[in-house]
């Protein structure tokens, strides 16, 4: 078992020793190339021909060919994936797909409102007292006259509601000027037919009242044919011709909804769809608009959709008579752009954010969160922050990462895979050989489950000796600055976990011993410490310090070497990633 152990601490120095190596031979991209010179490409005339041609060229021609194709600092140019083929309007729910769920159907209106004109056929209650008194309901007949007793007919057909009052109430005071007193009151409406073609899902004939809206009657026909229909032009013809063409448009986005009162055969035609463009990417939802002519300015689509926060920059592309195109613009470019049918439309939140948000823990003074420029490194900010200077343990300042514990996690998993993919499956040549694969198996099984459910820190080790590396900060980046501790905590396969005071001069066998020793399980060879900068470091190769846990990883419960071997380099990761010894 020691022996294996021994190789596989010496297979940890060797990578540990080619990471360092690749990292000092590392270099930033800085301004120049990354690419040698002597590698760069060349145009493609200069690739297929020989040296003697080139010689041969005139100099005027070579000077041509060695010039850009293309300006890439031009706005025109962005990120296309070339695998997402441009979006099909077709295939978007067009906009206002939902309108006809809102059950428009459910309530039908009384006809009673101001803007409401009499027609034959209508019921009026009159009330009159002081110098007379009157009191009947009167049928408007099909001349448009109610008939006032002692007075004579009266032609209120046109009238509106709100009028009607004023003008009995004129007409019984041309008789009776003195102490009158009128009260009218329109009591019922006649019922009309309202005809519903065209695009709509259900067409037919569709009773309701002269002041139902269309969005009524149109919601008896099943709504709007999505597909084919169109929701800006929407016609309502009577006699033969037109009255009134309805963009639903102005309802869904504004709230204006045109009110023309229906009479008894009146028609309303859902015309075939427009053309369209597709509108995608950070909006709120994906959706086909039509247009109301053959093309929209880019500020009228960018008034149509409902774009997320932080939207910057917008990629229009489709098929033109004069040939496909792609141009990625900026918001404010697009409003000028012309869109035309067909087009697709991609707004992008694709401006970098030019600051991050940096949070602190331990030991500070001062918020615990700041906005920092996006190039902020780890020196400057820390030289910013004041701290207890006799409480704080400076070189032990870490960073907490969630692309560090995304890494570890993922190589954790790899490492379980492998360990499964390694052990498990092969077949059995003895009953012996079989009984003992099984026993594997299921310490493997239950191994490999509790190691799944740890969860890495994402703690990134920044100290280098007694100084700090001055790193670049990242968005969402966790600074701990720990404060000073005089304790030293045991923690895995000793006898008695527990904190210690922590004593100059004591190594990490010293504290063991005085924590009753090691438990039956331990592996006296995987004795690690952690210190609180997020360093594991093996007690052989450093001191205890301050504030650090020695962790005691348990031995591998089984006679295969290979597999012990494994299971003790998964059982170090998990110790590295999450600190904690898991418990077999």
């Amino acid at each position: 078992m020691k022996y294996a152990a021994s190789f596989f601490r010496a297979g940890c120095l060797v990578a540990v020793a080619c990471l360092n190596a690749s990292l000092a031979n590392a270099q930033s991209f800085g301004s120049s190339s990354i690419i040698p010179q002597d590698q760069q490409a060349q145009s493609m005339t200069s690739q297929e021909q020989s040296a003697d041609e080139q010689q041969a060229q005139p100099q005027a021609q070579q000077a041509v060919n060695d010039k850009p194709r293309a300006d890439w600092n031009n706005s025109n140019y962005g990120p296309v994936d070339p695998s997402q083929p441009p979006v099909d309007p077709n295939m978007l729910p067009p906009f206002g797909a939902n309108l006809f769920t809102g059950g428009f159907r459910g309530v039908m209106a009384d006809g009673l409102n101001s803007g409401y004109t009499i027609k034959p056929g209508d019921q009026i209650n009159l009330r009159v007292w002081g110098g007379t008194e009157m009191q009947s309901v009167l049928t408007v007949d099909s001349q448009g006259n109610i008939f006032l007793p002692g007075i004579g007919p009266l032609n209120v057909q046109g009238t509106s509601n709100s009028e009607l009052n004023s003008r009995v109430t004129s007409a019984i005071k041309s008789v009776y000027p003195e102490n009158v007193q009128v009260y009218t009151n329109l009591q019922g409406v006649q019922p009309v037919g309202v005809f519903v073609t065209g695009y709509v899902k259900n067409p037919g004939r569709y009773s309701g009242t002269p002041s139902d809206s269309m969005l009524y009657f149109l919601d008896q026909a099943g709504g709007i044919d999505q597909a084919l229909g169109s929701y800006r032009q929407i016609m309502i013809k009577r006699g033969g011709r037109t009255v009134d063409t309805i963009d639903l448009y102005d309802f869904l986005i504004d709230g204006n909804m045109p009110h023309p009162q229906f009479r008894d055969g009146d028609t309303i035609v859902v015309e075939e769809r427009g053309p369209a463009v597709a509108v995608v990417g950070d909006v709120q939802r994906p959706f086909r608009y039509e247009l109301a002519g053959e093309s929209l300015t880019g500020g009228d689509v960018t008034n149509l959709a409902r774009l997320r926060s932080g939207v910057s920059h917008v990629l229009l592309r489709g098929d033109r008579p004069e040939g496909p195109v792609a141009r990625y613009l900026t918001l404010d470019e697009f409003r000028a752009a012309n869109v035309e049918r067909g087009d697709e439309v991609l707004f992008s939140a694709d401006q970098r954010s030019e600051s991050i948000v940096v949070q602190l823990e331990g030991s500070y003074y001062g918020p615990s969160r700041y906005v920092l420029p996006r190039d902020a490194h780890l020196g400057e900010f820390l030289n910013a922050i004041s701290v207890p200077k006799s409480m704080t343990s400076y070189q032990d300042v870490s960073i907490r990462r969630e692309s560090v514990a995304e890494q570890q996690e993922e190589s954790l998993n790899e490492s379980l895979d492998r360990l499964e993919q390694t052990y498990l499956g092969y077949p059995a040549r003895t009953t012996g050989e079989g009984e003992i694969q099984v026993r594997q198996a299921e310490l493997i099984e239950r191994f490999v489950q509790k190691a799944r459910q740890t969860e890495p820190t994402g703690r990134l080790v920044v100290a280098r000796g007694d100084s700090i590396a001055d790193i670049r900060l990242q968005d969402g980046d966790v600074v701990t600055i720990p404060e000073s501790s005089d304790s030293v905590l045991l923690s895995g396969e000793v006898t008695i976990p527990q904190a210690m005071v922590y004593t100059p001069g004591m190594s990490a066998e010293d504290y063991i011993r005085q924590a009753g020793g090691f438990t039956p399980r331990a592996d006296d060879d995987q004795v690690l410490v952690v210190h609180r900068n997020g360093a594991v470091i093996r007690a052989g190769d450093t001191d205890v310090r301050a504030g650090d846990e020695i962790m005691v990883l348990p031995a591998a419960p089984t006679s295969n070497i290979e597999l012990a071997t494994s299971i003790t380099q998964i059982l170090y990761q998990v110790a590295v990633a999450t600190k904690v010894a898991l418990d077999l």
